[in-house]
């Protein structure tokens, strides 16, 4: 787990913490894989828009509540919404490179 994070909270310390959310299906982070779509850091909170591999996956549950305990490190402890997104489905094509060496995807 990542230490307490002091300065302000901005879209960039957002997906860093993120990046400590993993898939437990894949061994990836939702970051890499391209599931987090968007951060918008206001002053009522951070909303993180994100959707999953399928509509049907069974970890929504548990990654919500994961991207909820890593920013929970966030100074003032934010509001912290999970927007749950179907559009733009997601694919494989979202991941990053390093996702897809992770994966063994990489030639």
């Amino acid at each position: 787990m990542t230490a307490m994070v002091a300065g302000p909270v901005t879209e960039d310390v957002v997906l860093d913490l993120l990046g400590d959310v993993i898939d437990p299906e894949l061994g990836v982070d939702i970051v890499n894989l391209g599931l987090v779509y968007g951060v918008d850091v206001g002053a009522a909170g951070v909303v993180v828009r994100m959707t999953l591999t399928t509509p049907g996956c069974p970890l929504g549950a548990y990654l919500d509540d994961e991207v909820g305990r890593c920013l929970a490190q966030l100074p003032g402890a934010p509001n912290v919404l999970v927007d749950l997104v179907w559009e733009p489905r997601w694919s494989p094509a979202m991941m990053t490179g390093e996702a897809k060496r992770l994966l063994g995807w990489s030639r």
